[in-house]
């Protein structure tokens, strides 16, 4: 007899793992970029749960979404999500999600900052690209809630428009990468980072740590 928890999960897919992959930044430190695993989601929650309420740069909505969708990963309630994590030695400084639509469409959900001013998201958006094309995808849909995310993503990135096709965000239209742009474009102008990573960081960014509220709320908006 399937129980009532069997009726509400979604069927899940093998996705290919995400190789993890380290990038130097600016400021010399190094930025481990690997995939989040489910069991961590909890910890993740506690790293966003702070910035539900900055109105600065549309973290408020941004941060909501990003929690309930990382919860509805964690309770089997959507298809196919997955999430990569930004850490420098453990501390984590940024996430980015998204979902398989089909063999050839991905989703993309998120890509938040948690520390500014390290061009954390620049580096996350495009190895969440990559993470969409290593499995074989054609093309993965997005949208922007915030206009320093339009100018970031569709304009920068050379997104061509999706008409009448609506991402499930909401609002406008979709915005497509194409395989064809990621390997043009983005692969070689945008793409950073290192394999195989050495194991003395891989061991440092094992467990996620979560700075104090205080301190993520400090780290996006400049202020205390």
């Amino acid at each position: 007899m399937v129980g009532d928890e069997d009726l509400l999960r979604p069927p899940e897919r093998e996705m290919k793992p995400y190789p993890p992959k380290v990038i130097t930044l600016v400021s010399g430190e190094k930025l481990l970029i690997r995939q989040a695993e489910r069991e961590e989601v909890p910890k993740l929650l506690d790293a966003v749960r702070p910035l539900t309420t900055v109105a600065k740069d549309y973290y408020d909505i941004v941060a909501s979404r990003v929690y309930a969708e990382l919860l509805g990963w964690y309770r089997y309630r959507v298809r196919d999500e997955y999430c990569l994590v930004g850490l420098i030695d453990g501390e984590i400084v940024g996430i980015v999600n998204g979902r398989i639509v089909d063999d050839k469409t991905g989703m993309s959900y998120h890509t938040m900052a948690l520390k500014r001013g390290l061009r954390v998201g620049a580096h996350l958006f495009p190895a969440k690209m990559e993470y969409h094309f290593m499995m074989d995808q054609e093309e993965v849909l997005v949208v922007a809630e915030s206009p320093i995310g339009f100018r970031r993503w569709m304009e920068e990135l050379r997104l061509e428009p999706k008409n009448e096709v609506h991402h499930e965000l909401g609002g406008v239209d979709s915005w497509v990468l194409t395989k064809e742009n990621f390997e043009t474009f983005m692969k070689p102008e945008k793409l950073f980072g290192e394999r195989p990573v050495p194991d003395e960081i891989i061991e440092a960014n094992k467990e996620i740590i979560v700075p104090p509220p205080e301190e993520i709320r400090r780290r996006v908006t400049g202020e205390g």
